[in-house]
């Protein structure tokens, strides 16, 4: 009876420490489903990419160029507690030329804007389209703040740079007008400038001249979205910063043939136009700008 009473109390208590090992991993692995942890996401500052192929490259982009997805922050606090940082390193290609692509640009739009239709309160909070949409709104903004937390740190500030995209578009907006390719390529990326160029050789086939002018102040200017680009997982300083801007603006736009009469528009009459850009600047090498590097169709 003793050497049973033994035998059954080694087991309980064998029992009890897997059990013990299986919850601390379990707990260790779940999912934070509250916002107060969102504070330690940003305090600890981890980033983390994964590649995936490219599916909805917009048309100015390579279409087979890989993309960076940003886990949410959900799936970065389950590695909190293990006190781990999440980087997945780029395949053995893209790290030969890593150095080249940190200095210039990631190459791509990194997740596009892409514009919802507003569903119903009721739509939204009381049926599974609608909280998955919800779920992915919420993983949206997670992100946005994260990318904005950090770039606060290099002296971000709304305002001044609200005040400096006005002019980088009136200034590529006057370039692309005037065909000026040789300016226009310092104030946006390489992708962009291929772009862009051969934006204004088809429009040069059809018009002689163009004649495009911003009637200011703008009417209305705010900020979509903001995404971070990591390209070394072990400097979480290392990334790129995407901010999505929509621009609400008047304009006057007129096109004349080689002859020099009108063909298209109207200088005296103002439009009303919605236009979507990205701007991008490195956030690791000294003396960087913002650049245009993308445009969303509205």
């Amino acid at each position: 009876m003793a050497l049973l009473r033994r035998f059954n109390t080694i087991r309980s208590l064998y029992q009890t420490l897997e059990m013990h090992q299986s919850s601390s991993f379990l707990s260790s692995r779940s999912y934070s489903s509250g916002f107060s942890n969102v504070s330690q996401f940003y305090g600890q500052g981890v980033t983390s990419c994964l590649y995936k192929t490219q599916t909805n490259a917009l048309p100015w982009t390579c279409r087979n160029t890989p993309t960076l997805r940003s886990t949410t922050a959900a799936e970065l606090l389950i590695f909190l507690n293990d006190k781990k940082s999440l980087s997945t390193q780029a395949p053995t290609q893209t790290r030969k030329v890593g150095a080249q692509i940190s200095m210039t640009s990631p190459g791509f739009v990194y997740e596009p804007y892409a514009l919802r239709e507003p569903i119903p309160f009721w739509k939204r909070y009381f049926t599974r389209t609608g909280w998955r949409q919800t779920k992915e709104d919420i993983k949206s903004e997670l992100k946005s703040a994260y990318a904005i937390a950090k770039l606060r740190k290099t002296g971000y500030s709304k305002q001044k740079f609200y005040k400096e995209a006005v002019e980088l578009y009136k200034e590529i907006s006057t370039l692309v007008a005037n065909g000026d390719k040789t300016s226009l390529r310092k104030a946006v990326t390489e992708n962009m400038f291929s772009a862009l160029k051969n934006e204004i050789k088809q429009r040069e086939s059809i018009w002689s001249k163009v004649y495009w002018e911003l009637v200011e102040p703008i009417v209305k200017i705010r900020t979509l979205r903001a995404r971070l680009i990591g390209v070394d997982k072990n400097d979480l300083n290392k990334a790129f910063i995407q901010l999505t801007l929509e621009f609400l603006t008047k304009e006057k736009f007129e096109a004349y043939d080689s002859k020099g009469a009108v063909v298209a528009g109207d200088k005296m009459k103002e439009v009303l136009v919605r236009s979507i850009w990205v701007f991008e600047k490195s956030l690791f090498h000294s003396g960087a700008h913002w650049r245009l590097c993308g445009r969303i169709k509205v």
